[in-house]
């Protein structure tokens, strides 16, 4: 048996608060990642590249953002979701573990919200476990066509008995979720006292971890002043204990 820890978190693209008043939080961000001590991490809302606030900001990173943050030894892979005028953004996972193969579906419903898939096979001592980090739509009606998306694209490409992580900002805090994955055989530990938005005063799950041929441990929703600050989500870090199937 192998305990895995993962966590997801939408970072709100490294930097808080609007107009002149806005911060930059991507080097606490590093510190908080590290923090996690998780095998993968799950982020949403990164950046690549942004011309602009590259110019505003002194300590703006050199390095896209999903390298940036990648702990030391870490692999990071990172596929864009939406190009905006100034740079590009979209999902990325951190790995403690090799990356056997990793690929990219656009889900963008309508022409106002670009969202995307990334999928990413870690091979975790002799399992291969597939990871998909998702950002879905705000509105609903759009989260159901992309849920169904999500079941589609997990009976195409990833083998029924491989273990299974779905991880990311799901924009949705309902039974929906759990209804539409249930088919792939994906289950949601629950815990109460898990909200994740919004981080000043968290209400509302909006951000989740389904697995699939693993045991569920525990639950954890970092708190205080120093999270609220980083972003308008916190994170939620989930473990796991894995069998050693031998595939």
């Amino acid at each position: 048996m192998t305990h895995i820890r993962i966590a997801t978190y939408n970072i709100h693209k490294g930097v808080q608060g609007l107009g002149p008043r806005r911060r930059l939080e991507i080097h606490n961000l590093g510190h908080a990642v590290e923090q996690f001590d998780a095998d993968i991490v799950c982020l949403q809302e990164v950046r690549k590249m942004h011309r602009r606030e590259a110019q505003y900001f002194a300590r703006w990173p050199d390095l896209p953002q999903a390298e940036f943050l990648a702990p030391p030894g870490y692999e990071s892979v990172y596929r864009t979701n939406a190009i905006t005028k100034h740079g590009e953004h979209g999902n990325a996972l951190l790995s403690r573990w090799p990356v056997q193969h990793h690929q990219h579906e656009d889900m963008s419903d309508h022409c106002f919200e670009q969202r995307g898939l990334l999928h990413a096979e870690v091979k975790i001592h002799d399992v291969n476990v597939h990871v998909i980090v998702l950002h879905l739509g705000l509105i609903r009606s759009s989260r159901v066509r992309q849920l169904a998306q999500v079941v589609r694209f997990i009976a195409r490409e990833i083998p029924s008995y491989a273990p299974l992580l779905v991880a990311g900002d799901f924009n949705d805090w309902g039974a929906t979720i759990g209804r539409a994955l249930e088919p792939c055989g994906l289950r949601e530990f629950q815990q109460s006292a898990a909200a994740t938005f919004p981080s000043r005063l968290p209400l509302l799950q909006l951000d989740h971890v389904f697995a699939r041929g693993m045991q569920p441990l525990g639950l954890e929703v970092p708190r205080g002043r120093i999270w609220s600050r980083m972003s308008d989500h916190l994170p939620l870090i989930a473990d796991f204990e894995l069998k050693h199937t031998g595939q």
